[in-house]
């Protein structure tokens, strides 16, 4: 079966979409046949997968708020093969109020997915959903839509605020729109082993989460940060840079596992 990974943290800046895009790179390069799904106004996975999402582009938008398919404005990632892209436009800012009109609002994102996947089942083997960083409609269409959830936690103090309330919505929506979700994988990025405190917030997160969370860490990196400026992840920039060693590492990681049940919510910073 099509696996659906929904990545997502209400919390910006903590290298959600750059684990995204690398992520997705890698397991296409390693053989997957992958489908990543921008879901964030900004279009960020767009950038760095170097497809068009300028205004007037079709995109996922389109999909949510109208009658397109996203067979017809998925595009293909032009350095990495066996990767598709759904771009996200600055139209969709707007869509989270479009939506609160729509019939089954919280399920336009799957339903599109299913339509896709009826007719390209032989053609996907992983779907990878960008949300943004906030816990509106089209998050709430990505926890949906999605079998699993990879949370991407930045080891610094205030990653762990917030977690909790993002735990209660996932839990929500397993109570009331789609019992199949479950917390599949904790992604640590933005690691400084230089750092007394990077160490203590990973140990933390192990400590609550512990299999569900990945072996590989991502290390800070300047070439992390370059690669979008030239429509790139940094799985084709720099394939010999830590980042991109360690994103290769954590895609083979998470494509070895399925979602288990989601553990305690009680997460904690006093010893932080």
């Amino acid at each position: 079966m099509t696996r659906i990974i929904t990545v997502a943290n209400q919390k910006g800046g903590v290298g959600k979409t750059t684990s995204t895009v690398n992520i997705a790179a890698a397991l296409a390069q390693s053989g997957h046949r992958v489908l990543v799904i921008d879901l964030d106004p900004q279009g960020n996975a767009s950038t760095a997968l170097g497809v068009d999402h300028h205004e007037g582009t079709e995109g996922i938008y389109e999909v949510l708020t109208s009658d397109a398919t996203i067979a017809d404005v998925v595009q293909p990632c032009p350095d990495v093969p066996g990767l598709w892209v759904v771009p996200a436009t600055i139209d969709l800012a707007g869509a989270e109020i479009e939506l609160v009109a729509q019939v089954a609002r919280e399920y336009r994102l799957s339903r599109a997915i299913d339509s896709y996947r009826a007719g390209h089942e032989d053609q996907v083997d992983i779907v990878l959903l960008d949300c943004p960083p906030s816990l509106g409609l089209l998050t709430l269409n990505g926890l949906v839509a999605a079998r699993e959830l990879l949370l991407p936690i930045q080891c610094e103090y205030y990653a762990l605020e917030g977690l909790s309330q993002l735990l209660r919505t996932v839990d929500m929506v397993r109570t009331h729109l789609n019992p199949g979700l479950q917390v599949g994988a904790i992604l640590l990025t933005m690691y400084d082993g230089r750092t007394r405190l990077a160490s203590q917030v990973a140990d933390e997160v192990r400590t609550h989460f512990g299999a569900q969370v990945l072996d590989t860490v991502i290390p800070r990196s300047v070439r992390l940060s370059e690669a979008p400026s030239y429509g790139q992840t940094v799985i084709t920039y720099d394939p010999a840079s830590p980042g991109a060693i360690a994103y290769r590492e954590a895609a083979a990681q998470l494509a070895g596992m399925g979602a288990v049940p989601a553990q305690s919510t009680d997460l904690s910073t006093d010893n932080i």
